[in-house]
């Protein structure tokens, strides 16, 4: 397994052993003793997965009580992943860091508390899965709206984005809840 650090104080891409043959392949998801020599130390206690379709945005989310970590991974078609650092503390606030992830690069992105996290789908569909280190807590959710010029994402998108409506109604930065 590599670690490779990002732009982003803390994320990090991570590409796992695979191991190929006329069968197809294995790779180690987690493996908590490998992840902690690596940086990572983390109990993980929710796995999510979501199916999305083309032109998909969800995101940026983030809890402000009770953040999430997320170890996030592709396990069909392709998605364009960013995290922002909303954490007032860290050298990289406000900056914000787009990956690739897709099922053939088997690429996972670490994602620390304190970052909001969303993705576009740039396949015909994308099926995601994520381990996070704190519960879903729908009452404690924060969106910070996906267009917000003050970070100013870059999206891989051609056209208008499909979005939620708690999406579309993300919190422009300047107005959002922080950390520290």
């Amino acid at each position: 397994m590599r670690v490779l650090p990002t732009a982003v104080n803390g994320v990090a891409i991570i590409e796992p052993r695979v191991f190929e043959d006329d069968r197809g392949f294995f790779m180690e998801v987690w493996h908590e003793e490998r992840y902690r020599a690596a940086g990572i130390d983390q109990r993980f206690v929710q796995e999510n997965h979501s199916h999305s379709v083309r032109g998909t945005i969800r995101g940026l989310h983030y809890q402000v009580e009770r953040p999430q970590g997320k170890l996030i991974r592709v396990t069909s078609g392709a998605i364009y992943d960013v995290a922002v650092d909303l954490r007032r503390s860290s050298a990289t606030f406000r900056q914000w860091v787009g990956i690739e992830l897709s099922a053939n690069n088997r690429r996972f992105l670490w994602i620390p508390r304190g970052c909001a996290h969303g993705f576009s789908v740039t396949s015909e569909v994308a099926d995601v899965s994520y381990l996070c280190t704190d519960l879903y807590a729908p009452d404690l959710e924060r969106t910070l709206r996906w267009d917000d010029p003050t970070i100013g994402i870059t999206w891989p998108i051609e056209r208008e984005p499909l979005l939620s409506a708690k999406d579309a109604d993300g919190l422009p930065f300047n107005e959002a809840p922080l950390f520290g």
